[in-house]
């Protein structure tokens, strides 16, 4: 990036966080995106689509989160000139790396495209050659140790490279298991439901490298459930973790359509070789947009500087609001789920007895998506539902609650 493209950009940036009162990152509702500048033209509703108040997560199905509305105009900026995207991937490179604490840091298209090519990274590394001839591992590195309870669907961006999934239980057959064929170990850094890995032969981050750092092999660790806050990925770049992959679309509130990878120098430049824009690479479908590096770039500028507590603060307030509703209507029985390991997500069980009540739990999230307004909760392991309070605008517990009532209230 050319030094006016710089000044551009952070001339750019400036004028979004004075205007309209948005100088104080820390004092936004940080989720809420009343900020944007409006617009006259709906657009889903033209295409006949009504939008969802979430209270089901930051799930990609629904879109995962609102984009922070001051990064639009810069994205706009971005999108306005060319730029030799090696340069740009740099300079953000530096910028996020420094966030971090790690050697460097690239954009990704999301969290699963980031294990994607960091995979590729840790089978083909820089070699031409090695990086054209994938998924084909023939003379390369082919196995990726994996903890048994750490298996999860996204670890299918792993296999795309080829490799063996290798699962293990306990540090010592992890140990075992590292051999001259081993590319890379993969771990979750967290996930829902994560309170119950003590019980399960978990090994942790420091313990894995413990083993992983003198065998000469690399960890990359899924952390797309460990924000907030941000400091559990500074925490991993302090502990020396070789890859961290994380989404940019979900609690920081950058395009759903980005992620990030970060870690070690030789990693990333070589996760850069076997990804967009190179065309012989297998991560050259995964292509991330100039407006999307710049985006990201400057959502986690924001996101670091957030107050995660007063967050925290706020979410808390409103499923407080939000359950002592539920304890008034007839028949509901609430309780809270526990919090994982590394972060805090409220999260609101709903139970009651069908039959006395006469309306199924199938029918009741029926209802209250094909209602006004619409709204999406998340399961219950049970029966019910589970209402996630993470990022709602203000008054959305409000809204809920009075849903819920009319439901019920007709059963």
């Amino acid at each position: 990036m050319t030094t006016e493209e710089n000044n551009r950009i952070s001339t750019t940036r400036r004028r979004i966080l004075q205007g309209a009162g948005l100088g104080s990152l820390s004092g936004l509702w940080p989720f809420s995106a009343a900020g944007a500048r409006k617009t006259t033209r709906d657009v889903y509703g033209e295409l006949g689509i009504r939008p969802v108040v979430n209270f089901q997560g930051t799930y990609t199905t629904i879109g995962a989160s609102k984009q922070a509305p001051e990064l639009f105009e810069a994205q706009a900026e971005a999108a306005r000139h060319y730029v030799v995207l090696e340069e740009l991937q740099d300079a953000i490179g530096r910028r996020i790396s420094a966030l971090v604490g790690c050697e460097d840091a690239m954009v990704s298209s999301g969290t699963a495209g980031a294990i994607a090519i960091g995979t590729y990274a840790c089978v083909a590394g820089t070699d031409l050659k090695k990086i054209q001839q994938l998924p084909d591992i023939s003379g390369m590195k082919s196995e990726v140790i994996i903890q048994k309870i750490h298996r999860n669907g996204y670890d299918h961006a792993i296999r795309t490279a080829g490799v063996k999934i290798v699962e293990v239980e306990g540090a010592e057959q992890l140990e075992k298991a590292i051999n001259p064929k081993t590319a890379m170990i993969y771990m979750l850094g967290g996930t829902t439901g994560d309170w119950a890995w003590k019980d399960q032969n978990h090994v942790e981050v420091p313990a894995v490298l413990a083993i992983s750092k003198p065998a000469g092999v690399p960890l990359m660790v899924d952390a797309a459930n460990m924000l907030p806050p941000w400091k559990n990925i500074q925490d991993l770049g302090a502990l020396g973790v070789d890859l961290i992959c994380t989404s940019g679309g979900k609690h920081i509130s950058g395009p759903q359509c980005s992620g990030l990878l970060a870690g070690r120098k030789d990693l990333i430049q070589a996760a850069w070789m076997n990804s967009n824009p190179h065309s012989a690479s297998s991560g050259r479908p995964m292509k991330v947009g100039r407006e999307e590096m710049v985006a990201l770039w400057l959502a986690v500028e924001r996101y670091a500087k957030l107050d995660f507590k007063a967050i925290d603060k706020r979410a808390m307030k409103q499923a407080d609001a939000l359950e002592r509703e539920f304890k008034k209507i007839r028949g509901l029985r609430t309780s809270r789920v526990p919090f994982e390991r590394t972060r805090r997500v409220h999260r609101i069980a709903v139970e009651w007895d069908e039959a006395e009540l006469g309306i199924t739990t199938g029918e009741f999230k029926k209802q209250l998506l094909e209602g006004e307004p619409r709204i999406v909760v998340a399961g219950n392991p049970r029966q019910g539902v589970q209402f996630t309070v993470f990022m709602n605008d203000p008054g959305d517990e409000q809204v809920a609650a009075r849903r819920v009532r009319e439901i019920f209230g007709k059963a």
